[in-house]
């Protein structure tokens, strides 16, 4: 399954750039996650996702590969369930592009999931795929704004603002419940429409066999 998303940052592109060099200080934007190991080219962690009553977590690996001049990173990730035996794994390509004083963040994401997840069919998955990114992304930029020179910072400087990963010994649950529910909701409308008028159907019938009798 691919998922395409897109956001904004409020600083240049080679800025951002530099940030997403350094794992440690944008993983605290990522709700529902934290990081338990990191270098330069690989980490572990672990995702929660709560929807209504029910919590799923993840723990996972991912390697990291950059491209410095199409100024891309791509992320291959495999994770499974802590309790149960879903699995997901995904590469997500990252691709920064200027977008005036700022920067245009376009997100590719090519998904494969097993277990209850897999359950939810694409259009809740994008749904709560953009919710996610849009988490994200205030995340990021609220990080940015309080840092503003991430640009010309050293590494250490700039992770240093960031939560250190294992500070949290659980991640908070990010609940996508508000972004599942309408979804869920349009797939059952007509299921549920077909079910109303079957049963008038039934009713009209019953009626009319009493008038005939």
């Amino acid at each position: 399954m691919q998922l395409d998303h897109s956001f904004q940052v409020p600083v240049p592109q080679q800025e951002t750039w530099r940030l997403f060099h350094d794992i440690e200080a944008i993983a605290p934007c990522m709700p529902g996650a934290v990081l338990d190991r990191a270098d330069e080219n690989s980490f572990e962690g672990r995702v929660k996702v709560k929807v209504g009553a029910v919590a799923m977590s993840y723990r996972g690996k991912g390697t990291i590969t950059r491209d410095e001049a199409a100024r891309r990173v791509v992320l291959d990730l495999s994770g499974s369930e802590t309790r149960g035996g879903g699995t997901a794994t995904a590469t997500v390509t990252a691709t920064l592009t200027p977008d005036g004083e700022g920067t245009a963040v376009r997100v590719r994401t090519d998904l494969d999931l097993t277990g209850k997840p897999a359950q939810f069919g694409r259009g809740i998955l994008v749904e709560v795929g953009d919710r996610l990114v849009q988490q994200f992304a205030g995340n990021l930029q609220k990080h940015l704004s309080a840092q503003p020179d991430v640009g010309t910072a050293a590494p250490d400087a700039a992770r240093s603002a960031a939560p250190a990963a294992s500070t949290a010994a659980e991640p908070e649950a990010l609940d996508v419940g508000a972004a599942v529910w309408p979804a869920l909701a349009k797939r059952a409308k007509v299921p549920a429409l077909v079910a109303g008028s079957v049963a008038v159907t039934l009713l009209a019938v019953r009626l009319l066999r009493r008038k005939s009798a």
